[in-house]
């Protein structure tokens, strides 16, 4: 059966997530529904990451078979034409082989969290930052976050629901930077836990506030427990970037 890969765009706001729920909207949902009225076939569509609700994506990669060969780029037309009116679009489409799984065959996933400092709310990025009445220390949010890049046992920022069988992960990279009212967090690595990035970010915003010490977080690492996490970060500012593949499909 023939394959294809998309690379799709989202608001998560109004989803329950991306994976199909009991109730509710879900990307997945969204695409196999637009996938069935192009084709006429019911198939599996999976994604790289399982983004939760309210959670957005600049570029989560799915994959999903069909029973016959067609355009690649015409899927990806008609995919977003029948996704419609929903927050979500296709903005690529490609046939790969069968070998190719959007969540195995990943050797890299970024995610962006985008945190707004500034007193005026907003209004164009409402549901798509946190937002923040106070500036924040990046300088010390930055030495925070290299404690946490490496090898390391995330259980403190882990949901308590996580079903992953370790909570060993290494981060590649995690960077802190400011563009006049906004910061800006990019984390990255293999594969993430649960609720991992929301909670890390929850923490480092302590430190930006000076509540915490880089050496607070040092000691939330290494307690392994959930309640030396600081508050978890909101969906609303957290992005699924991109994904990385060891060869472009």
């Amino acid at each position: 059966m023939p394959r294809y890969s998309i690379t799709v765009e989202y608001d998560g706001t109004s989803f329950v997530g991306w994976q199909v729920q009991a109730e509710g909207a879900s990307v997945q949902g969204v695409l196999v529904k637009a996938i069935e009225a192009i084709s006429g076939e019911t198939c599996v569509v999976r994604g790289a990451g399982r983004t939760d609700s309210g959670v957005h994506a600049l570029g989560q990669v799915a994959h999903f078979d069909l029973s016959k060969e067609w355009d690649a780029f015409r899927v990806g037309e008609a995919l977003n034409f029948h996704v419609r009116p929903h927050a979500v679009c296709v903005l690529n489409c490609e046939r790969v082989p069968d070998t190719f799984d959007a969540r195995f065959s990943a050797v890299q996933r970024h995610y962006l969290y985008r945190i707004l400092t500034r007193r005026a709310p907003p209004v164009l990025d409402a549901g798509r930052v946190w937002w923040l009445t106070q500036a924040l220390d990046v300088t010390s949010m930055q030495a925070a976050a290299n404690i946490l890049i490496g090898h390391h046992d995330f259980t403190t920022f882990r949901a308590a629901q996580c079903q992953a069988n370790s909570p060993w992960r290494t981060l590649e990279g995690f960077s802190v930077t400011q563009d006049a009212d906004e910061v800006r967090l990019e984390v990255s690595a293999r594969s993430f836990l649960h609720n991992q990035v929301r909670s890390m970010v929850g923490s480092l915003k302590l430190v930006g506030e000076g509540k915490w010490t880089p050496g607070d977080v040092q000691h939330a690492l290494d307690a392994r427990d959930r309640k030396a996490c600081g508050p978890v970060a909101p969906a609303c500012g957290l992005y699924l970037d991109r994904v990385d593949y060891a060869e472009r499909h």
